[in-house]
């Protein structure tokens, strides 16, 4: 599994929202996106999914993402927006089993090994305890793990997740930073967040934005400088170890 974009470039409604970005995320790789609100981090995630009209390269496991059928896409990577939506009165066990779509499942025909992912993946995301509960009776947190579990029920080598950690508690969180390390074992993963202390602690690498463009591109502590952080969001900021951990201070 690989992803790869070469100097892509959006622009929407005559202004562009990214430019002339490059990354690479290769199989074992966890790869985190950062940046102000506006620096274009779902723009770059779209675009590399062949969802957004872009200038450049991109080739998702070997193929032009805009050539890619819905279902083509779909078996190569698993996409989770931003605030998804849930407001069906379904059952958490129901919305996870839509994941199974690309595979020519539905949720009330499942195939044994349709059945096994959605019982996986619900595992994965703490949430075998309310498989029956409906989408519209959860808290949001429960909401966000339920859309995620579904993602990961796709079972696509990759997943591109825009800020799949918004409005969990801090418990919740590094659940999800464990999960995207254990998908990263045979799979990739691309995802954006605010929290620059969980960027640093799961990713191996990271893509530093503002204003659409690339600030800093690396390891976490290559990326994310006083220098960097500065210039992206126009304070200093540090990493510091506490304890064997990452914990991140804004000035």
């Amino acid at each position: 599994m690989s992803l790869s974009l070469s100097s892509v470039s959006v622009t929407l409604s005559a202004r562009r929202v990214v430019n002339n970005v490059s990354l690479e995320i290769a199989q074992g790789r966890v790869v985190a996106l950062l940046g102000p609100n506006g620096a274009g981090k779902t723009s770059l995630m779209r675009a590399a999914l062949g969802l957004l009209p872009f200038e450049g390269r991109a080739s998702l496991d070997g193929a032009d993402p805009r050539k890619l059928s819905d279902r083509e896409r779909a078996l190569r990577a698993a996409y989770l927006p931003q605030r998804p939506q849930s407001i069906w009165p379904v059952s958490v066990e129901t919305l996870v089993a839509l994941g199974r779509f690309a595979h020519g499942a539905a949720p009330d025909r499942l195939k044994p090994r349709d059945q096994a992912a959605v019982d996986a993946a619900l595992e994965a995301c703490a949430l075998n305890a309310m498989r029956a509960r409906r989408m519209d009776e959860l808290s949001g947190g429960e909401k966000a793990r339920a859309h995620l579990a579904r993602a990961l029920a796709q079972q696509a080598p990759l997943l591109i997740l825009d800020e799949p950690t918004a409005g969990l508690d801090p418990a919740q969180a590094l659940a999800v930073a464990d999960i995207l390390r254990a998908h990263a074992l045979t799979g990739a993963v691309l995802f954006s967040t605010h929290d620059v202390a969980l960027a640093a602690r799961v990713a191996d690498a990271i893509v530093l934005m503002r204003d659409g463009s690339v600030v800093a591109q690396g390891a976490p502590r290559e990326a994310l400088t006083p220098q960097t952080l500065r210039d992206a969001y126009g304070r200093e900021g540090r990493l510091q170890d506490v304890d064997g951990d990452v914990a991140f201070i804004f000035r």
